[in-house]
Formats: C-alpha cells, sequence, structure tokens
C-alpha cells in the first residue's frame, strides 16, 4: 500500500493507515477520504529557495510535469525544485545519477502554494565509485498539504553521500531515505532538522542497510515543536550478515516546547555482522533551565534567549552541511522559522 497506488487507482483503501507498523504515526487512509483529481499543468514560478546559490542547472516539476532523469558529472550543481502548484493531486518520478570525481551537490525543494494538494514524489538516485553527492532539501508545503517523498539512494564502492532535511511539516508529510550501502569504503551521511509549529507534521523515516565490508553511516536529526505540532523520526540501521567492520551511529535529539506538542521517535539497530562498531541514541526534552536562567541574567529577553538557545541546538545540524552556499542558505531558513533576526 502506498499513497502512489492510491493516486494511480483512485482507491483509497491503498493508502497506508495506522495499522501499518512504519505509517503508525502518519496515518493517510484516516485522514484522504477522497482521492482528488491530478491537478492541471501549473505555472512557472519565479525563483527558488536556492536562487543564491547559483547552481549549473535548474529543473522544474511542476504539478508532476518535467524532466524524468538527469545524468551528473562530478563537480556540478544542480537546482532541483519538485512544485505543489494549485489544487489536486500529482505523480512525480525522477532518476538521477552522478559520475566522476569532484563534489556533486543536489539542492533540492519541495513548494506549494494550496491546503487542498497531495503529492507523491519518487526520486531514485546513484553515486558511483569514487563519486561523491551531497543532498540538501527544504520543504516549504502548504500548511494543509500532503506530501510523501521516497528517495531510494544507491552507493557503489568508495561513494560518498551526504544528505540534510530541513521542513516545517504540511497537514501530513513524510520524508523517506532508504539507502543501499555496500561497504567497500563507501560513506554516508543522513541529517536533518525539523521545526514544527500550529497542527504541522513533519515525518523523517530512514533505512540504511549495510550489505558490504568495511561501510560507514552518520545520521544526526534535531527538531522543535511547538503549539500542537507533531514530529515523527524513524530510522533503522540494518547491518547484514557478512557486512563487517561496518562504522555506523544514529542520534536524534528533539525539543518540545509546548505541553501539546508530540514527538514520536524508534531509532533502530539490526545488526546481523560481528567486527562492528554501531550506537544510536535518542533524546526528547525541553530547553535547558540552567542554560535559560544564565541567560535571563545576562540581561538577555526571555523570548530571545530561548530563540537563541533553540538555534544553537538545531544549529549542529547546519554547520554538517558542506557546500557553503547551501549551508548559509539553510541557517537563514533556520533563523527565519525560528523567528531569529539575521
Amino acid at each position: 500500500m502506498s499513497l502512489a497506488r492510491a493516486l494511480e487507482t483512485g482507491d483509497v483503501a491503498q493508502l497506508p493507515s495506522r495499522r501499518d507498523e512504519d505509517w503508525r504515526w502518519t496515518d493517510l487512509r484516516g485522514l484522504i477520504r477522497q482521492i482528488p483529481p491530478a491537478a492541471p499543468p501549473g505555472r512557472a514560478w519565479g525563483p527558488g529557495l536556492f536562487s543564491q546559490a547559483e547552481a549549473d542547472t535548474c529543473v522544474e516539476i511542476i504539478n508532476g510535469l518535467g524532466p524524468s532523469e538527469l545524468a551528473l558529472v562530478g563537480g556540478e550543481t544542480v537546482e532541483l525544485r519538485f512544485i505543489a502548484d494549485g489544487a489536486g493531486s500529482s505523480t512525480t518520478t525522477f532518476r538521477l545519477g552522478v559520475q566522476g570525481a569532484g563534489e556533486t551537490v543536489l539542492l533540492e525543494t519541495y513548494e506549494g502554494s494550496d491546503d487542498t494538494s497531495i503529492a507523491n514524489v519518487a526520486l531514485a538516485l546513484s553515486v558511483a565509485a569514487g563519486a561523491s553527492l551531497e543532498r540538501v532539501v527544504i520543504c516549504e508545503s502548504a500548511a494543509q498539504a500532503v506530501l510523501v517523498s521516497l528517495a531510494t539512494v544507491h552507493l557503489a564502492p568508495g561513494a560518498r553521500f551526504g544528505q540534510t532535511i530541513l521542513t516545517n511539516g504540511a497537514r501530513r508529510q513524510r520524508l523517506e531515505t532508504q539507502v543501499v550501502h555496500p561497504g567497500g569504503g563507501a560513506q554516508a551521511r543522513l541529517d536533518g532538522i525539523y521545526i514544527n509549529a500550529d497542527q504541522r507534521h513533519s515525518d523523517i523515516t530512514t533505512v540504511v542497510s549495510h550489505i558490504g565490508v568495511g561501510g560507514g553511516t552518520d545520521q544526526l536529526i534535531k527538531g522543535v515543536v511547538s503549539d500542537q505540532a507533531r514530529a515523527v523520526f524513524q530510522g533503522r540501521i540494518v547491518v547484514e550478515r557478512g557486512a563487517d567492520q561496518t562504522d555506523a551511529k544514529m542520534g536524534h535529539h528533539a525539543l518540545i516546547l509546548s505541553d501539546r506538542a508530540e514527538v514520536d521517535a524508534k531509532p533502530e539497530l539490526l545488526i546481523f555482522a560481528d567486527d562492528v562498531s554501531c550506537a544510536h541514541g535518542n533524546t526528547v526534552g525541553a530547553l535547558d533551565e540552567d542554560a535559560l536562567f544564565y541567560a535571563l541574567q545576562r540581561g538577555i529577553p526571555a523570548d530571545q534567549a530561548r530563540a537563541m538557545l533553540t538555534t544553537a541546538f538545531v544549529g549542529e545540524v547546519v554547520d554538517r552541511i558542506e557546500h557553503i552556499s547551501a549551508r548559509e542558505v539553510a541557517m537563514a531558513w533556520v533563523l527565519l522559522r525560528l523567528g531569529v533576526e539575521s
């Protein structure tokens, strides 16, 4: 069952529900009572969120219409925009391959203007031996929209893949990444930030499958929820038999700024090999009262102090973005979402 299948058939029974273990916190069947018609062709939009990063190529897919694949040579920077323009549903399939030495950067955005839009995006990313891809994603969906994105990443031995997802949620939103990790010196970094307010919902789900000897995975997710917002993190690292010398670590840390906000987290390590180094950590709590008290004693207004502490909390993830222009855009996005003057 999937949103893509439901949009294809018009059958709401094909939607995942809370009975599906991996979807129990992001129920679509209980939310969507009728599949809307396909969205008509949309209009061209203005500059994107990463316009100042000066990408070599910009690809726009509006309401599912646009290019379906792209091949990149090492060293290129690409801006990829998925736009939901107006009401209706859309389905997109996109393939991207990276070859050659050099740092390739994918600046990916999800943008929407209509609260009734439902979008499903499936990406297939492949990174060849010796190649490097950094994927930076910003989601700016409408407050009542529905978005499901699934990125399937295949790495070759010796490949490098880095990812940072930034989102403020939607009515229902799921951003899933599945990585097939071959070992052989390949390295994967999967980071993310969620800053959810009002009644917005975000779901960051990742699955990394180590299938070969000598691979590394490093993951750090941090988030902030306030008002009646909800955030979901599901991270699973699987070390298959024979994938010895795997070095994998996962961390998820969240701040809850309201009694009515909620964070659901499920970090998992499934290890079927010996001679591995794997660890995971998970914390959910409020702002450090001692740090807040210290800031107040220094004469900093309470709202400003909370914003400063929250910015420092999620800023650790932003600092791990390697592409300088993308890192600057990401920090500006964080400051805007937290109400901090840049």
